[in-house]
């Protein structure tokens, strides 16, 4: 059966490199070359099932490239590992007029390691190639094949996964036995999957799409996928590593995670265990007892990538973190939940979709793909705490911007269930800053300046955290937009407790900040925390407006000034309210001081498109207060 199938690819394969098509740049409809930088001309994309332990990628792809701005997008990337071979690539490459220029092969492309700078184990390369043309257009035509020992995950069908590429035809066929049993989500697609059953008894699923246009580049976009097409398929049953399982919903897919590759992965030595009951014996409340514990963890471990293990899906046993003080994120989720079960505190392995754009897993189709990184659920009694375990400063059950407010699938003895991580509120997350100056009468700027973070903003000073003073300086100094800046006396504090807190206390002088002429004194207002920035205009926008993070930023500055200065007009006083958010400013000035006040508020969420003009116009509101010019005049 395994020889019918190969020669049924052989068929459809050849059969592909058979028909000749015409590259001309000139043939590419012109409705398509809007805000396209490429085009894809053909491209087809087959997964064959071989059996339970193979799968076989086939990619034939014809692209031209318009300009420079394409030229990303015409190169060649592929991932591979001892579990995904590449059996052969090879391509052509067209200039304009649809005539051959050259060729290339896998010789022609640079292998490296895909392993980052805080991996200690990954087997994972890329083969990637660029092609050497300057002349544009041009048209690289090339296939692959790649077969993975394994049928857990499949690639995802994206028809366009990036900005500027434009669609003449694309194909997508999934092909298995009749008893290779999946499912599959359409999201976004007008054309439903044609299922079939071929000669040789296979079942095949396909979708096409056929000229597409490009999608073009709106700031403040939500995630593509809410808006592009794409077709996920997962199996009812798989083989991977030589593991076998089954699920058909996020319940047994949990569970087979937890049965297969986290139980008995919890063993600690006895050592270890007395340690742990010794150093919270005298703690009553489990909370504490956890934070005790999460510390201890913090203190003796550091995040190291590690990816293997069950195609990296597997932790390292709870005993070897804690004798070698190192883990990937799912070893020290692991070590953590096994030094909590030591105290009698129940916890959940989850896996979530991190990063800083927030992701959610899809409630109705369960897959492998759809996390990148583990975290912690505690459910206490009366609320849940989140500990983020790859990090040695992050207070506990803090998670921040990195795995906030998304679904998450927790694995669990009794099966896989989906929690909700926290949404830190734009009224929670922020930045409170006072500062009292004096300005001289030759224009020097002194004084003192207090700023606390919390919320989502709690990290913005993170990168300061173990930097000597040196370093610390000279990142204030980026930070303040402030000419002439000689920073003093500065300290940075962390309060870890339950609503962490860092504080900023700033020392600072700057000469010549104030302009000082014809019995006139010239300076900014807002000294320390402008926007310089506006989204620029999009006619005829496509996309909703999102807004990945709600923040409230609050500063008061008061000046004091020389004496016997009044205001040449009338003072900055400002209020504007928008669905997404807020803005005052406002200056007063009693006696020789000056005191400027300003709220920012912006509120995280997805808005219809017809608010982006709003958006911008609040925006240039913002900037044109935040770099207000104060004139005061001596008085006579």
């Amino acid at each position: 059966m395994r020889r019918s199938v190969l020669l049924f690819l052989l068929i459809i394969y050849s059969g592909a490199s058979i028909a000749q098509i015409n590259y001309r740049a000139d043939l590419i409809s012109k409705d398509l070359l809007p805000y396209a930088s490429a085009i894809i001309r053909n491209k087809e994309v087959t997964i064959q099932v071989a059996d339970l332990n193979s799968t076989i990628y086939h990619i034939k792809t014809a692209i031209t490239v318009l300009n420079k701005n394409g030229d990303n997008l015409a190169r060649i990337v592929i991932w591979h590992n001892k579990s995904n071979n590449i059996k052969y690539v090879k391509g052509l490459i067209y200039d304009e007029y649809g005539k051959q220029t050259s060729k290339f092969s896998e010789s022609n492309f640079d292998d490296v390691s895909a392993a980052n700078d805080f991996s200690l184990f990954e087997d994972s390369r890329v083969k990637h190639y660029s092609p050497p043309v300057t002349s544009y257009p041009y048209t690289i035509e090339y296939e692959y094949e790649l077969r993975s020992k394994q049928t857990l995950n499949f690639d995802s069908w994206k028809p366009i996964n990036q900005l500027g590429l434009a669609i003449e035809k694309s194909s997508f066929t999934f092909i298995c036995k009749p008893d290779f049993k999946i499912k599959y989500k359409e999201i976004n697609l007008l054309n439903k999957a044609v299922i079939t059953i071929n000669g040789e008894g296979l079942k095949t699923y396909s979708w096409q799409v056929n000229n597409v246009k490009a999608i073009k580049d709106e700031p403040y976009s939500p995630n593509p996928e809410t808006y592009l097409g794409s077709v996920k398929i997962a199996p009812e049953n798989f083989s991977y590593e030589g593991i076998k399982g089954s699920f058909t919903n996020w319940n047994e897919l949990g569970k087979w995670t937890y049965d297969k590759l986290l139980l008995n992965r919890d063993m600690l030595s006895a050592e270890t265990k007395a340690h742990i009951i010794d150093i919270t014996k005298d703690i009553a409340d489990a909370k504490e007892k956890a934070r005790k514990i999460y510390e201890y963890m913090q203190q003796k471990t550091r995040y190291i990538s590690i990816q293997i293990g069950i195609g990296g899906y597997q932790p390292f046993i709870a005993d070897e973190v804690d004798k070698l003080g190192y883990g990937d994120c799912k070893g020290l989720v692991n070590y953590t939940q096994a030094l909590l079960k030591v105290a009698g505190i129940e916890s959940y392995y989850c896996v979530v979709e991190a990063g800083n754009e927030k992701r959610s897993m899809l409630p109705d189709f369960a897959s492998m793909d759809q996390g990148n990184h583990v975290i912690l659920c505690v459910p206490f009694k009366n609320d849940t705490t989140w500990l983020e375990c790859t990090s040695q400063k992050i207070p506990f059950g803090f998670l921040g911007d990195f795995t906030d407010d998304r679904t998450v699938l927790a694995c669990t003895p009794q099966g896989g269930k989906l929690l909700h991580t926290p949404r830190y509120l734009p009224q929670a997350n922020l930045q409170i800053r006072k500062a009292k100056f004096n300005i001289s009468a030759t224009g020097e700027l002194s004084g003192d300046m207090q700023t606390t973070f919390e919320g989502t903003q709690y990290d913005n000073r993170e990168e300061f955290m173990g930097e000597s003073s040196i370093e610390q300086e000279k990142l204030l100094k980026k930070i303040y937009p402030i000419n002439n800046l000689d920073i003093g006396k500065f300290m940075f504090k962390q309060d870890k407790s339950s609503k962490p807190v860092t504080t900023e206390t700033v020392s600072l002088v700057a000469r010549d900040y104030a302009s000082v002429n014809n019995n006139k004194l010239y300076f900014l207002i807002n000294s320390v925390n402008r926007r310089t920035g506006v989204p620029r205009e999009i006619r005829n926008r496509t996309t909703s407006v999102y807004l990945n993070d709600g923040y409230t930023d609050e500063d008061e500055i008061s000046y004091t000034l020389p004496k016997g200065y009044h205001f040449e007009k009338l003072p900055l006083n400002l209020n504007v309210e928008k669905p997404f958010g807020t803005y005052q400013a406002t200056m007063v000035l009693k006696g020789n001081v000056l005191t400027y006040k300003r709220r920012i508020a912006i509120i995280d969420g997805t808005y219809d498109k017809s608010a982006y003009q709003d958006l911008i116009d609040f925006y240039q509101t913002v900037v044109e207060a935040d770099n207000y010019n104060t004139i005061l005049v001596k008085n006579n």
